[in-house]
């Protein structure tokens, strides 16, 4: 328990520090890594998952997802079985993530945002970083790069989970934000019509 509580101290200062870093370099958007990749020191505990698992793989039953706003955990269900469980990061305060009842409505693998990410160089070096394509206005020679929202489950309007950052409480646009692997776990065991529940 002592060791647990040196490495949650360790991550609290940790992000501390990297929140005054400098721009981030080329081609690396900020609106879901945070931090630019060479301010970040090496520790293995930088975007730790310490909760995801799934033990779905030999599970029949039609799918469901759980998300829980308050433990910022997805509850993946096979025929009302509990399969796995995925640390998040919802919507912050100004840009909360709607909750009631839903389905998936669409699967991309490789989907980008039309909304929040940076301007770049010809060259593909950031320029302004973490810009709202609707507030910001791009400068000269410069074009918007999305941020990668890779195998989004989108279930409302522009709402859905993806791969992403996760800073260990809800910091989002709204959507909801997974651990790589999880993302792509529960984007290869849904379809169109899976349902979705989010609760406060």
């Amino acid at each position: 328990m002592h060791d647990l509580f040196l490495r949650l101290t360790a991550l609290v200062l940790l992000g501390t520090l990297a929140s005054c870093v400098s721009p981030a370099p080329r081609g690396e958007t900020q609106y879901l890594e945070a931090f630019g990749a060479g301010a970040v020191p090496h520790s293995a505990l930088y975007n730790q998952d310490l909760v995801s698992y799934w033990d779905g793989d030999g599970m029949a039953g039609a799918p469901s997802i759980v998300i829980d706003i308050s433990d910022q955990k997805a509850y993946f269900y096979k025929g009302g079985s509990l399969a796995g469980v995925s640390a998040l990061s919802t919507g912050d305060e100004k840009h909360g993530t709607i909750q009631g009842n839903f389905k998936v409505i669409q699967k991309d693998q490789w989907h980008k945002s039309n909304l929040y990410g940076d301007f770049v160089d010809g060259a593909g070096n950031v320029v302004v970083a973490n810009i709202d394509i609707t507030k910001d206005k791009a400068p000269p020679g410069t074009r918007f790069e999305g941020s990668k929202m890779h195998h989004f489950m989108r279930f409302s309007g522009g709402t859905g989970m993806h791969e992403g950052f996760l800073p260990g409480y809800p910091a989002s646009h709204g959507c909801v934000r997974m651990p790589g692997h999880m993302a792509a776990i529960f984007f290869n065991n849904v379809s169109a019509g899976t349902p979705v529940t989010v609760r406060p």
